[in-house]
């Protein structure tokens, strides 16, 4: 099944980790103009160690109908690359997945937990071992799933946003509790997916071709750092609304594979 993609994705099954150490944020400069500021969040994104991201994705397709993704992430970069993903809803077309979705990335392995996979694979085990390398070779609903991983991403995201070129200053609003300044505007998805790094733009054109200009809405704390992005694009009866909350910079987070005695490999025989 084809998804409209929000976030440029890359080969892997999770966006490439954030690199860098441990940010020392600074108050963003007041009279930094709106693309400024764009420049600068992606910057400091790049910092970021670690997050937590919960996120609502609904999607609409003129021949596949609507969809919606729900649910939150926890991800960092260091000591290894890491990612914990739990989807609530996972609706598509006339499609869902009963029980949601659980993935957990550990350096170059996901593993993936959803019950009706096991009925489709004919997997023994709650979860199943997938290896990165392995991932574009798998079965089309574990590719499927696990694409929704890559739709969380705080870095990918803030780099399509700098291609703005109308972004202005919304006013200032509360998000969560904390300050921040509300931007606005729209970016072109071919000048966006030139922001990314050469391995990852290919996939991106893919997932957002059924788009055209994007717009988008991100709230910016004092520290430089979104705090709420939201993007909506639409294209021939195909559209976009999704809205993402981040929070939980660069602290601490508990990320485990599940237990050994709980996974199964990929069945050999799965087919796209």
């Amino acid at each position: 099944m084809r998804t409209i993609s929000m976030t440029a994705a890359g080969a892997a099954l999770v966006v490439a980790a954030v690199a860098g150490c441990g940010s020392n944020a600074q108050p963003i400069q007041v009279n930094l103009a709106a693309s400024e500021v764009l420049t600068q969040a992606a910057q400091k994104t790049a910092e970021v160690t670690s997050y937590t991201v919960d996120a609502v994705v609904n999607l609409t397709h003129p021949q596949q109908g609507s969809g919606k993704v729900q649910g939150r992430m926890l991800y960092q970069s260091k000591p290894q690359l890491a990612a914990d993903l739990t989807l609530d809803t996972v609706d598509m077309g006339q499609r869902s997945v009963p029980g949601g979705v659980r993935a957990v990335l550990q350096g170059d392995t996901v593993y993936v937990k959803v019950e009706a996979l096991k009925e489709l694979l004919g997997a023994t085990k709650p979860w199943i071992k997938v290896p990165l390398k392995d991932a574009d070779g798998g079965s089309g609903e574990v590719n499927e799933v696990l694409t929704q991983v890559q739709q969380f991403d705080l870095g990918n995201m803030t780099k399509l946003i700098t291609a703005s070129q109308d972004v202005k200053a919304a006013g200032n609003e509360t998000v969560n509790g904390e300050d921040t300044t509300h931007y606005s505007g729209t970016f072109p998805v071919e000048a966006a997916v030139q922001q990314l790094p050469a391995d990852k733009q290919e996939q991106a054109r893919d997932g957002l071709a059924e788009l055209k200009d994007i717009k988008f809405d991100m709230w910016v704390a004092a520290d430089g750092l979104p705090r709420k992005i939201a993007l909506n694009g639409s294209k021939d009866g195909a559209t976009l609304d999704a809205t993402l909350f981040f929070k939980g910079f660069n602290e601490p987070v508990s990320i485990q594979a599940p237990p050994a005695d709980q996974v199964g490999e990929l069945p050999k025989n799965t087919t796209n």
